[in-house]
């Protein structure tokens, strides 16, 4: 699937549902904020959600008093959905991109991904996902991505998945980060269904060869 392909199809998904009907909804995103309040979150540290799409943890970001928060997704509708909802949406960087073709402008604190990278299928995109992130964290920064586990749903909104664990996960990402901690959830959707996921933070260990200026 290309970067096109792939904006188009969620551009779909979120014409076509409200954002509190599809299986990844969450009316309070409890376990990202704590794992990134884990991974030192303060409101001085600069955030992006990548594919947050229409997600509240944008929400509690800017109202714990976040310097800096950018929401990076697919869909221009999810993230319209999303800004439409703050008073304060004005302080929100908002990037309409795929992550694997994206050009970072700064350096982040912590990047949050919950379950986006899974739907990265070939070694190619999962490649050009970790050079961006390589480009995006500072070093030392953390990166919190969820992905389904194991055990998890083999497709989601219509689309096959790469499962992982925290070792598999860590395999992809490569020696500029290390795994710090993980932890296993179980999701449960809107319709009452059960997804089991991995969450895994990472620090940035290493430098890519090139990098945006910071």
């Amino acid at each position: 699937m290309t970067a096109t392909d792939r904006q188009n199809h969620w551009e779909g998904v979120y014409k076509a549902k409200a954002d509190t009907e599809v299986s990844w909804y969450e009316d309070t995103p409890e376990l990202s904020l704590a794992l990134l309040r884990e991974a030192g979150l303060t409101p001085e540290m600069s955030v992006i959600d990548i594919g947050g799409g229409a997600s509240r943890l944008v929400d509690a970001l800017v109202e714990f008093g976040q310097a800096h928060v950018s929401v990076l997704d697919l869909s221009r509708a999810a993230l319209d959905t999303a800004n439409s909802r703050l008073v304060d949406a004005a302080r929100v960087q908002w990037i309409v991109s795929d992550v694997t073709v994206w050009t970072p402008d700064r350096r982040y604190d912590l990047w949050h991904d919950r379950a986006a990278f899974h739907f990265l299928t070939t070694v190619a995109d999962q490649q050009a996902y970790v050079r961006v992130l390589a480009q995006a964290l500072r070093n030392g920064g953390k990166a919190v991505i969820g992905t389904f586990a194991l055990d998890g749903p083999e497709k989601c909104s219509g689309l096959p998945v790469a499962r992982y664990d925290a070792d598999g996960l860590e395999a992809v990402l490569g020696d500029q980060f290390r795994l710090a901690t993980t932890r296993w959830h179980e999701h449960t959707t809107p319709w009452g269904s059960m997804q089991k996921f991995q969450f895994s933070t990472f620090e940035k260990i290493g430098e890519p060869s090139a990098s945006p200026q910071t």
